[in-house]
């Protein structure tokens, strides 16, 4: 190990990082929204729109996300002429763009079962609460649905942060110089794949572990039963046996 030689890699390396942080922000933006698309399509009780979501989420989380870029890459540009005619070609010749739509498309079907699963496990008990205290539709979803449906689901969809983090990698595949293609340039001139590869996957692991204190924060402010009492705060003590009408 030349480690003069990884410090200039590290410099090297670190450059891409922002195109990494931009493909996976971008994806995970528009995969979150789509989700939820497909998770409410999945929940509405309608045959079409739940068969519709399923076929989807079926073939984007049982084939590769490889093949998937490979597909919207390669496979979309044997249809210049149609896709010119219509005005996307624009959109599918940018290598950038390709794998943000990739990705997106991937993300949200994973995203879409966690979302479903966060929103089933909300307990009906609190739902009917809601209901009885007069809560429109609109403020039950925003008041109790929602931050309890958020709260189940962000350990599994911190999962997928994850995992989208690391799946950037799969863009150098179609010309991207993100952490890994620069990583795979550097090796073809240098003939060093080990101490390259050591570099690329310590920047990778700095960068997940961020991501992951970010959601154990995040998670600790949505569950307050988590949270212990500040310091020097005496705990609450119970009421006395007459108070209680013992």
């Amino acid at each position: 190990m030349d480690l003069a030689f990884m410090g200039r890699t590290f410099l090297t390396l670190i450059e891409g990082v922002p195109l990494l942080l931009e493909l996976a922000g971008l994806s995970l933006s528009i995969g979150a929204v789509f989700a939820l698309l497909l998770a409410t399509m999945r929940l509405s009780g309608v045959g079409v729109l739940d068969w519709t979501a399923q076929s989807y989420i079926f073939v984007f989380r049982g084939t590769p996300l490889l093949v998937q870029i490979f597909l919207i890459y390669y496979g979309l540009g044997q249809f210049r002429p149609a896709l010119q005619e219509v005005g996307l070609w624009w959109f599918f010749r940018e290598p950038f763009y390709c794998a943000v739509f990739a990705l997106t498309l991937n993300t949200a079907a994973y995203a879409a079962e966690i979302f479903r699963g966060g929103l089933l496990s909300v307990p009906h008990g609190q739902i009917e609460a809601a209901k009885a205290c007069g809560m429109s539709r609109l403020q039950r979803f925003r008041r109790i649905t929602l931050p309890i449906a958020v709260r189940q689901a962000l350990p599994a969809y911190g999962n997928e942060i994850i995992l989208m983090v690391k799946a950037t990698s799969l863009a150098s595949v179609i010309t991207l110089m993100e952490v890994t293609g620069l990583a795979h340039r550097l090796i073809a001139q240098s003939f060093r794949a080990v101490e390259v590869f050591v570099v690329a996957g310590a920047i990778y692991l700095f960068i997940n572990f961020a991501v992951t204190r970010a959601i154990l924060v995040i998670e600790w402010r949505l569950s307050p039963h988590l949270r212990q009492a500040p310091e020097g705060e005496a705990p609450m003590k119970p009421a006395p046996a007459h108070a209680r009408g013992a």
